[in-house]
């Protein structure tokens, strides 16, 4: 079974210029974990994950230390998932970046993170 919080918005002072880490700016998340499908017997919410707390670890990773790249952000988050949901076997965190400026014009800039239980 797979749990996914999509477009999750949170503001983050991260980046690789020191104006993007100075002003700060938003990113977009979305987060996908497998999870066992105990829960769909039990209805308790203890055979899951509950995505508020995903919501929470989210906004913990993006409110902490300063991260130049796009690329470590979304690791720092699937780490974090791992380490925090025992439950969750698989995670797929996707970070963007809505208000980048490159020439040509994009609508964003993308990272994709998997990582797996061994």
């Amino acid at each position: 079974m797979t749990i996914e919080l999509v477009d999750l918005v949170v503001f983050g002072r991260h980046g690789y210029l020191e104006e993007e880490r100075r002003l700060g700016q938003r990113f977009l998340v979305d987060l996908a974990v497998d999870v066992d499908e105990t829960a769909t017997a039990s209805d308790r919410i203890e055979d899951t994950v509950d995505y508020r707390k995903l919501a929470g670890l989210v906004r913990e990773v993006f409110s902490g230390p300063e991260r130049l790249l796009l690329e470590r952000l979304a690791g720092a988050v699937a780490d974090g998932v791992l380490a925090r949901f025992e439950v969750v076997e698989r995670v797929r965190v996707r970070v963007r970046k809505p208000d980048v400026v490159l020439d040509p014009p994009v609508d964003h800039a993308a990272v994709v993170v998997v990582r797996a239980r061994d």
